[in-house]
């Protein structure tokens, strides 16, 4: 029997700021792989190239992965500013009409990150370009210096709504998690609920209300030893048994307040 499969949405870089190429994190992959229990493929994020509904026929699930570029403005209704960083118009184009289409389908994804942020954007909210700058919030953003371990390390707690789907998940109101973003939501769109924040108030975790599919999506990166963390093993074990369930044609993942 075939792992059912998850696709991984990929990034753009330049190879040695030469050589395009698209590209996602080992650990995306290896959380998918080992914690998930899914087949992880590497979607190329590009209009051109795939489409929506192909990749919604060939993929029982999506993991919207982080990255580097920002959603652009313009889909929020906003104007670009320095402050908004870089773009990947592209990854864009293919992102915010699946995160819809799997909405209205019922099919699983997973959100991380620029993934979370997109799911809000996705669904009509507005996000701010550089939260550090506002009024008693911390700096989220992933520290310049140090290995790998210390990027990724535990920075802030983040609470959620008690009852809620994120504490029945997790077993716990409080959770630690790692911080490696410079955006945030500024308004939940259509039906998004925030289900945490972090103690600035920040948003951190969100699930669409209403959607027959498991929508979960977190502003933190539960990859990061995904098979050992104590929050991200749980999150990634649901969205597993999310798109089995889908993949083998049963109810979707049950998801309420």
């Amino acid at each position: 029997m075939r792992r059912p499969i998850v696709g991984i949405i990929g990034n753009s870089y330049l190879i040695n700021d030469q050589y395009p190429a698209h590209a996602g994190g080992a650990m995306n992959s290896e959380a998918i792989a080992q914690v998930s229990g899914c087949l992880p493929l590497l979607v190329p994020s590009d209009p051109r190239l795939v489409s929506v509904a192909e990749l919604m026929e060939v993929c029982d699930g999506f993991l919207l992965t982080g990255g580097r570029p920002n959603v652009h403005p313009e889909e929020y209704g906003e104007s670009e500013t320095p402050a908004h960083g870089e773009f990947d118009r592209a990854r864009d184009a293919i992102t915010l009409p699946l995160v819809r289409a799997l909405v209205e389908r019922g099919q699983p994804f997973l959100g991380v990150c620029r993934g979370f942020q997109e799911v809000n954007v996705a669904m009509g909210g507005t996000l701010h370009p550089e939260i550090r700058d506002l009024p008693g919030r911390m700096n989220h953003r992933m520290p310049p210096d140090g290995t790998l371990e210390e990027k990724f390390a535990l920075r802030h707690p983040v609470r959620f709504h008690a009852g809620g789907v994120f504490h029945r998940l997790m077993g716990a109101e409080e959770v630690m998690t790692n911080t490696l973003h410079g955006q945030g939501v500024n308004s939940p769109g259509a039906r998004i609920m925030i289900d945490g924040h972090a103690p600035d108030g920040t948003p951190e975790a969100l699930f669409v209300e209403g959607a027959r599919g498991f929508t979960l999506s977190v502003q933190w990166h539960p990859e990061w030893r995904a098979g050992q963390d104590p929050v991200s093993r749980p999150l990634f074990e649901a969205f597993g048994t999310a798109v089995r369930a889908w993949a083998n044609g049963r109810a979707p993942w049950a998801m309420s307040a």
